[in-house]
């Protein structure tokens, strides 16, 4: 859905100037009160509110601070929004800034939360939300009328952060655009995808380095999923058709959230050339010969699927993936038997059953607690053999070391920076720098670690 093309107004680049006609009045209070009684009636108030507290509670902006000395905690405000960091002798440069959006251009204008939420959508309560938006969109409390975009973000000279717009490619975007992209660092191009609860439930997109966006290629699968993330390959791009589905029926008659893990189904995934223009290129999706769903974590090294016929396997993220021969290796994270729900319960354990299936040597990843929180940092080494049979991760085998973050202590995930630019120096010489938050003392320092030492 969007705007005609005569009340667009975009940049001399192509970008869409954001500017969504929101109304308040009489019908926007009454919706509003609306809502609140449902929410009086049928809310828990005994329920932890995790995403508004500790870790994940609200911040406000930071403008640029200079000339931040590089020891101790930095006066960073939280782990949301864009943050922005620079390091350069000896001092640091932090900014963090909304993304001008619709919707937060559209809650600015009415002063509170307007659109549903994914978290709402359990229950009854979930089918009353989808409602109470419909209702704001067809009295026009809201403007939905941008449709999909990407967001456009400049750094100005003093290293702020200013959103310029939505790129919808000319009008080519009609779908969602997924948060894990991938970029060929050869040819610059990027590879996405989308995935939808109407058909088609998944579109896969090619954009050039020149930021030209392709036809989009649909890509049949059985019913609505959660897609994550997808891989590429020289080659090939792989698809994992996954049992996590989005059955809006079952959310209100069983009382579950929106989307749930069938663990009577089996995970699959497809693989397709690059360049294909329609579907009919994908491997054939098969069903697994063993079963995928095993009782306890476990560390494997790595899955391979042959061209003729993909094995499938249950994943969440992916590392890496290459091509040896006949054979696609696919490196993943992996959840098992997810519960999306569980943040409505008490913080119990952390997720210890999150394991790694290890061309790169390295991977760093991210060790969560029951509500996504990053506990720790783990580094994976992909020459060691993997120690199967254990229920947590723990040094030995392919973890060649597990950094802790400590009591109270949650992180984001780390991002790796090469000690000298280029690609001649050894795999592990550089630094990961994430930012931690401490709930006990409410800081956040942004962390370096550098690891080969």
């Amino acid at each position: 859905m969007g705007q005609k093309e005569e009340e667009l107004e975009r940049t001399d680049a192509g970008v869409v100037v954001v500017k969504p006609k929101p109304t308040k009045g009489l019908a926007s209070k009454a919706i509003d009160w609306l809502e609140w009684a449902f929410v009086k009636m049928m809310h828990d108030p005994k329920q932890p509110l995790h995403y508004l507290s500790g870790n994940f509670a609200p911040v406000d902006e930071t403008p640029p601070l200079t000339d931040l000395p590089v020891k101790g905690h930095l006066p960073v405000s939280g782990l949301k929004m864009i943050h922005g960091m620079r390091i350069k002798d000896g001092k640091a440069t932090y900014v963090s800034r909304f993304v001008k959006t619709s919707r937060i251009k559209q809650e600015e204008f009415h002063g509170g939360s307007k659109f549903m939420k994914i978290g709402d959508m359990k229950g009854m309560f979930g089918l009353i939300m989808v409602n109470m938006q419909l209702l704001r969109t067809k009295l026009k409390v809201l403007d939905v009328s941008y449709g999909y975009g990407t967001d456009a973000i400049k750094v100005l000279e003093d290293g702020d952060l200013q959103t310029i717009g939505m790129l919808d490619y000319d009008k080519r975007l009609g779908h969602s655009f997924t948060a894990h992209p991938k970029i060929d660092p050869v040819t610059g191009e990027m590879f996405t995808f989308g995935y939808s609860q109407k058909p088609p439930y998944i579109t896969y997109r090619v954009i050039s380095k020149e930021g030209v966006m392709e036809d989009p290629v649909p890509i049949t699968v059985a019913e609505p999923i959660m897609m994550h993330d997808f891989a590429i390959t020289e080659n090939y791009a792989i698809f994992m058709d996954l049992p996590l589905y989005f059955r809006p029926k079952e959310m209100v008659k069983e009382k579950k959230f929106v989307f749930s893990f069938d663990s009577t189904k089996k995970a699959r995934f497809g693989i397709l050339p690059r360049y294909a223009k329609n579907e009919l290129l994908i491997s054939q999706l098969r069903p697994p010969p063993v079963d995928i769903f095993p009782d306890s974590g476990h560390l494997s090294r790595r899955v391979t699927v042959t061209r003729a016929g993909p094995i499938m396997y249950l994943n969440c993220l992916s590392a890496n993936a290459w091509e040896e021969g006949d054979e696609v290796v696919l490196i993943t994270c992996r959840l098992e038997k997810p519960d999306l729900d569980m943040v409505n319960g008490a913080v119990k354990e952390k997720l210890e059953n999150f394991t790694n299936e290890l061309k790169q040597r390295y991977v760093y990843g991210t060790i969560l607690d029951q509500i996504a929180k990053v506990t720790g940092i783990v580094k994976f080494d992909l020459h060691g053999e993997p120690e199967t049979g254990k229920g947590k991760l723990e040094v030995g085998g392919n973890v060649s070391g597990i950094f802790d973050l400590g009591p109270a202590r949650f992180g984001s995930e780390a991002v790796f920076v090469p000690r000298q630019p280029g690609t001649t120096s050894e795999e592990d010489d550089g630094y990961l720098i994430f930012f931690v938050h401490d709930e006990n003392t409410g800081y956040t320092a942004h962390l370096l670690r550098y690891l080969n030492s």
